[in-house]
């Protein structure tokens, strides 16, 4: 989860709620288990060198967790060209599925029509 501006609220930002309930609803109705949260908030998406990211990248890395899910893929990051080069060979390295809910991106179906159309959603 990240949101790169804070809302009006102390702690947690709305939209980390929103995002939240929607990756937990997914989670549930698709009999996912899940490992844990990763959150940066109020942190911009257009780098990786975020805390959360990177312990979710070592979490990956280490065989901890086998697949990562998203909102939408601008919640992972911003630019299509890093966050491409983690679909299609750091994930796919370490046996990682990758879901954007709303893109409707599942690494696990390469033929889809959303992963074609991938680079348009950003």
């Amino acid at each position: 989860m990240r949101l790169s501006q804070e809302d009006e609220r102390q702690g947690e930002s709305l939209s980390i709620e929103n995002q939240r309930h929607i990756l937990r609803k997914y989670a549930e109705e698709n009999n996912i288990e899940v490992y844990g949260e990763y959150i940066d908030d109020g942190i911009s998406g257009t780098t990786f060198q975020r805390p959360e990211v990177q312990r979710l990248l070592d979490d990956a890395k280490t065989g901890v967790i086998n697949a990562i899910i998203v909102k939408d893929l601008s919640r992972f990051g911003r630019n299509y060209i890093e966050v491409g080069q983690y679909l299609d060979y750091v994930f796919p390295a370490f046996g990682i599925r990758f879901i954007a809910i709303q893109d409707g991106v599942d690494t696990s179906n390469r033929e889809s029509s959303a992963m074609e159309m991938m680079p348009m959603n950003f």
